[in-house]
């Protein structure tokens, strides 16, 4: 009789088969949506930044984009699983180590689920200025970030070790957007589509400031309650966030 081949089953290991698994897979197409979005937006630069979103299910791992592909290009395949101290444990690519370090201490000391960081430009300008952040009390699209602002005014170079991750991360206190003196911002929240949602806003929030700045006149801010009252019903209009991501999926 021939010999017969015996075909063993290849075997993956646990994070490469979490790395497939459908929940896993959509949440890999859904970070590729947000960086070319962003990118389409204006607000990704060169090769650098990064978002990622974490695993529901309390292992700490999550999900970032890697080194050396612009956002206009990645997609899911190209998502790269980490743990929370960096090192990759699923994925075709390398990361990037101040994305690992950034990301890594938000994750675990901030506890934020998702954390979007760009140096994009209109958010950074206003973190070159004394007062270091939007003022939310302006413009209707940056009062939807009353309340929820902190300032890292303390500029300490660049993130390679963790250290500074988890600097920034304590002086976010909670805050689900961070403007980083001198840097760029940080935008955290519970899901993709809402933190994607607050990225764009909070440019084009930036953008009015800036722009209003600079004609020279005086700017006009809305009582702080009022300020407060808009936030507040913004929080209440989130279908708009999903709604807005989705037409994002259908025409990106």
């Amino acid at each position: 009789m021939p010999n017969e081949i015996c075909h063993q089953p290849i075997q993956m290991n646990p994070h490469e088969r979490d790395y497939a698994s459908p929940a896993v897979a959509q949440a890999r197409a859904d970070l590729a949506l947000a960086l070319r979005a962003a990118a389409h937006f204006g607000l990704s630069e060169g090769v650098c930044n990064h978002f990622s979103v974490e695993l529901p299910d309390g292992s700490g791992r999550f999900l970032l984009n890697p080194r050396g592909l612009l956002w206009s290009e990645v997609q899911a395949d190209d998502i790269v699983m980490v743990d929370l101290q960096g090192q990759p444990l699923a994925g075709r690519h390398p990361v990037e180590s101040t994305a690992m370090h950034i990301h890594s201490g938000i994750h675990r000391i901030a506890r934020k689920a998702v954390v979007l960081h760009t140096h994009m430009p209109h958010a950074t300008a206003l973190t070159l200025t004394r007062q270091r952040a939007l003022d939310t009390a302006l413009s209707q699209n940056a009062m939807r970030f009353h309340g929820r602002v902190a300032v890292d005014a303390h500029y300490n170079g660049l993130a390679l070790d963790t250290s500074e991750g988890d600097r920034i991360a304590r002086a976010m206190q909670g805050a689900d957007v961070a403007f980083l003196g001198n840097h760029g911002v940080v935008v955290c929240g519970p899901r993709i589509d809402h933190a994607f949602d607050d990225l764009y806003y909070l440019e084009r929030a930036c953008q009015a400031q800036v722009l209003a700045a600079s004609t020279g006149s005086p700017l006009q801010p809305v009582q702080a309650d009022l300020a407060a009252r808009v936030a507040a019903q913004m929080q209440g209009e989130r279908l708009q966030s999903e709604l807005f991501f989705e037409a994002l999926r259908r025409t990106l």
